[in-house]
């Protein structure tokens, strides 16, 4: 081994001990921080949080509606390995005729429902739930049952 790469080495294990030094340091500091705060006020931050947390957003809603969607119109039109995209898209084009949302969400579960078959075999008919709240956001559910 060269003289060159003896000291290469060297400069780069003492550049190693130094850098495992210091998160050392920069660990102490940072506990020493936390115990100087005052006692009395991370109690009620925590409170506060904890406050936040229990009252989940609960949207009011408007209107519930439990409807059985023809889906058999995908099996007509068009070639037979775009029928879960066109399922899909009636499911959307039904939601949007009876329910008059601004904006449509369907939810996951429901398509699982739509993609379980496969793309070439969806459901002729699904059974689903719709609500709307307070901002004219429509979501689609699967009905229970």
């Amino acid at each position: 081994m060269s003289k060159k790469k003896r000291v290469a080495k060297a400069k780069v294990s003492k550049e190693e001990e130094v850098s495992e030094e210091e998160p050392e340091l920069e660990e102490v500091e940072k506990t020493e921080k936390l115990e100087e705060a005052p006692a009395g006020e991370e109690a009620p931050k925590a409170e506060e949080k904890a406050a936040e947390e229990a009252a989940p957003e609960e949207e009011e809603i408007i209107d519930e509606r439990i409807y059985t969607v023809p889906l058999r119109l995908a099996y007509w039109t068009g070639s037979r390995i775009h029928r879960a995209n066109r399922t899909v898209r009636i499911l959307r084009h039904f939601i949007e005729r009876n329910m008059k949302p601004e904006e449509l969400l369907i939810q996951p579960e429901v398509n699982d429902k739509i993609w379980a078959r496969g793309i070439q075999k969806p459901p002729r008919r699904l059974r689903i739930r719709a609500t709307k709240n307070a901002d004219n956001l429509v979501r689609v559910y699967l009905a229970e049952g």
